[in-house]
């Protein structure tokens, strides 16, 4: 079997002036591209900082205050807001300035030079608009990861300290435990570190936490 191959039917102004837009969008692809990864970088990175700054702000300064495993869950979402959050930022900037790399003269062969520069061109547009899509959703799940980790540390239950109630002649005494020297016991409560002789101590309890004003401080 054999092919005729004829020439089709001549171009009417319409068919020419699409193909001029055709052109003109694949000379601006790139560009379009540029322009919306460096939009997204920048509206994404403001997003983070907030978030953090808001975190910081309201939640707990020492992670070590929450009860197990909260403390564990914050930490891991820590590290995966830090990893997705990195891998995204490497990404819009891939997408926003293209590959950090130079092409050496020896590397460009002829036939590449023959097949255009707009077609190295749109093959660098499809990479760098993966680039912002996977980006940005590398992002998004890098501010969830943050908004995880601040509402352990918002509404995590505190940490239990074991606490002691000691009843003395002069008063009640709840506090955490500083040891004994020479006799004495030490109790850390929320109005300062008190010391007071073994032999002088009525009852000696361990209870769950001090409802009195001079309980544990953390």
């Amino acid at each position: 079997m054999s092919w005729d191959a004829s020439a089709g039917p001549a171009a009417v102004p319409a068919d020419r002036a699409a193909a001029r837009h055709r052109r003109a969008l694949v000379q601006r692809e790139l560009t379009r591209v540029r322009e919306a990864a460096a939009a997204w970088r920048t509206g994404l990175a403001a997003l983070l900082v907030g978030m953090v700054g808001f975190g910081l702000v309201k939640g707990r300064s020492d992670i070590r205050e929450l009860a197990a495993p909260y403390d564990v869950l914050v930490g891991c979402s820590l590290l995966a807001a830090l990893a997705t959050g990195a891998a995204g930022a490497f990404l819009l900037l891939r997408a926003a300035h293209g590959r950090p790399a130079a092409t050496a003269v020896q590397q460009t062969s002829p036939g590449r030079l023959a097949w255009g520069e707009e077609a190295l061109d749109h093959v660098e547009t499809l990479r760098a608009a993966r680039s912002l899509t996977t980006g940005v959703v590398l992002t998004v799940l890098c501010a969830v990861a943050l908004t995880v980790a601040v509402a352990f540390t918002w509404y995590g239950p505190d940490r239990s300290v074991p606490a002691l109630e000691v009843v003395t002649p002069d008063g009640t005494f709840c506090g955490t435990s500083r040891g004994i020297t020479d006799g004495g016991l030490r109790l850390r409560t929320r109005a300062g570190e008190v010391t007071m002789h073994l032999a002088e101590v009525r009852t000696l309890r361990a209870v769950d936490s001090c409802a009195r004003t001079d309980g544990p401080v953390d």
